[in-house]
């Protein structure tokens, strides 16, 4: 690199650190390796023929505005979809409190520049999201962690971090990534009312929700919030920001997500938006409304359970089978991903190198937790079920216990 280049960088770049899963998914691609690694969609549910037939309808009907600039508030019609789809959940919503965003993650870099300051302490489930520690870093954002257990973010360690005064907290109340848990309805009460009590408003990510595979819907933080805290001004949001994508249902290639909240906020983060990008790809924004409309959203996703509820039933079969009696691990009711804790001892990263020997790969799990509670980790790894097929899983995962226990027989001490 240039040195005279690098004099140049702004302050905030030292906060800037690689994605470690995308850096892991550069040691993976080799054919031979089966990789747990990355949290990808399985792309044979991809509606593929249904993408062909929307990309020549839309350029047939409407190329000219499909191919100009567009709305940065998003295509209108894609926004009035989406405020539908949500009501559906109890979100009362109107296209002006729907704000497309290029993914997910620009909805969490917007939120960063929207709402951090340098030093600001921004309360996250230990572990977390690696992509909004990533976004958040940039603004200079300092981290309170409170841990989480099988029923999501434990709330009865809430109340001394709220009275620190964090500027929010960002939540991903269903099948959460890394974990795979799921916030327990108790606990979404209970959260809304700290929350609310302590004036410290909440990020609600939700990327996943629509992906349950067994047990009873929960109702959304943002619905909690106007239920319990009785806020009726014709829009549901008070104390919540509500977040979440096309990429987990439709294809993440679209790179579409959106962004709920009051139109004041929704203001804002426009402003914020267009010094970014003017607009979300307005082609790509008709391709999608013209895929997921007429309910066949509704059906695919119906498809996507399926599948998904077929491979992490396999890769839970798998580990009870294959894996040490010490290690244990999480059971999601949906998502992509579960939590695997390895026994006393062990070193997650260790772990890897000796796995990829064996061609297989996972995620560490020290990369998913803010500084203050880094040294939780090394004994936790994440493993994507959606991506592999399941005789792929199956081998996966036995040869990640040739890994485990080869490493167990190194700790073990020998006696003479």
């Amino acid at each position: 690199m240039s040195t005279a280049w690098k004099s140049r960088f702004a302050v905030r770049t030292k906060n800037i650190k690689s994605s470690a899963i995308r850096e892991l998914l550069k040691i993976t691609q080799k054919p031979e390796v089966i990789s747990f690694a990355g949290g990808l969609p399985a792309p044979d549910v991809f509606p593929v023929a249904r993408f062909q037939e929307a990309c020549r309808k839309v350029l047939e009907v409407n190329g000219h505005q499909a191919l100009q600039y567009g709305a940065s508030e998003g295509y209108e019609p894609l926004r009035e979809m989406i405020a539908r789809h949500i009501a559906r959940y109890g979100i009362k919503a109107k296209a002006e409190n729907v704000l497309i965003t290029s993914g997910s993650q620009q909805a969490l870099d917007l939120i960063g520049k929207l709402l951090i300051n340098p030093g600001d302490r921004i309360l996250v489930e230990a572990p977390t999201y690696l992509g909004a520690l990533q976004a958040f870093n940039v603004y200079g954002a300092e981290y309170v962690s409170v841990q989480s257990d099988q029923d999501g973010l434990r709330t009865d360690l809430l109340e001394a971090p709220l009275r620190t005064g964090p500027k929010f907290m960002y939540v991903l109340p269903n099948f959460q990534n890394p974990g795979g848990t799921t916030l327990s309805e108790g606990r979404r009460h209970e959260l809304v009312l700290l929350a609310d009590r302590y004036g410290v408003p909440i990020i609600e990510d939700d990327p996943y929700g629509q992906l349950r595979y067994e047990g009873e819907h929960l109702p959304p933080l943002v619905v909690l919030d106007r239920e319990n805290l009785r806020r009726d001004n014709g829009y549901s949001i008070g104390n919540v920001i509500y977040l979440s994508t096309f990429s987990k249902t439709l294809a993440p290639g679209l790179r579409l997500g959106w962004i709920v909240a009051p139109a004041d906020v929704i203001a804002k983060f426009v402003q914020l938006k267009q010094g970014a990008d003017l607009h979300t790809s307005t082609f790509g924004q008709m391709v999608a409304y013209d895929v997921a409309k007429d309910n066949f959203l509704d059906e695919h996703v119906k498809l996507i359970r399926r599948v998904y509820r077929e491979r992490r039933d396999v890769m839970l079969e798998a580990l009870k089978k294959y894996f040490p009696p010490e290690a244990t691990w999480t059971h999601p009711q949906g998502g992509l991903f579960l939590w695997v804790t390895l026994p006393e001892g062990m070193d997650c990263n260790k772990l890897f190198e000796v796995a990829l020997k064996e061609n297989v790969a996972f995620v560490p799990g020290d990369c998913f937790y803010a500084g203050n509670s880094v040294n939780e980790s090394c004994r936790h790894l994440r493993l994507n079920f959606s991506y592999g097929q399941p005789e792929q899983i199956r081998e996966g995962i036995r040869r990640l216990s040739v890994a485990i226990k080869q490493q167990m027989r190194e700790l073990t001490p020998t006696h003479v």
